[in-house]
């Protein structure tokens, strides 16, 4: 993707757009107007459709024909959506799998290689092993709390 691309995707990707491509990305399933507007507590199903379409005109979803259902067709990587995995219908901070990594090999150390944490290297590994764990944690909390709902 240009950069003009992405530039164009995250001026339109603003507010409660940005809302409902996050939901529509989290659902995974065909939506409707009306579940939308119920899901994000919008005022009524019209700002859903709206929004909706906006996503359409971008290329981002589809309606279908019977049902009249929108379902998301392509993902953009912008914004803090650079920073998620997908995982089924799952978003995870990409810090979270550094994060959970890192803390079971530094308790697996901990645990099973660790002889005498008074020794010098012990005591380094140790405390350099929180250090990381913490920055890796903190980035994936940091990163969590920045998603649109």
């Amino acid at each position: 993707m240009s950069t003009d691309d992405e530039t164009k995707f995250e001026y339109a990707l603003r507010g409660k757009a940005w809302k409902v491509y996050w939901y529509l990305l989290r659902h995974g399933n065909p939506v409707s107007a009306r579940e939308v507007q119920r899901a994000l507590r919008f005022s009524s199903p019209s700002v859903a459709n709206h929004h909706l379409e906006q996503l359409r005109e971008l290329g981002l979803v589809e309606k279908q024909e019977i049902g009249g259902h929108y379902v998301l067709v392509n993902q953009v990587k912008i914004g803090v959506l650079r920073h998620y995995v997908k995982l089924g219908k799952l978003l995870f901070p990409r810090y979270f799998f550094y994060a959970l990594f890192s803390t079971v090999f530094y308790v697996a150390y901990l645990l099973f290689l660790m002889q005498n944490l008074f020794m010098r290297e012990n005591l380094f590994i140790t405390i350099f092993g929180a250090i990381v764990c913490a920055i890796f944690w903190y980035e994936a909390y940091r990163v969590w709390i920045m998603r649109p709902f």
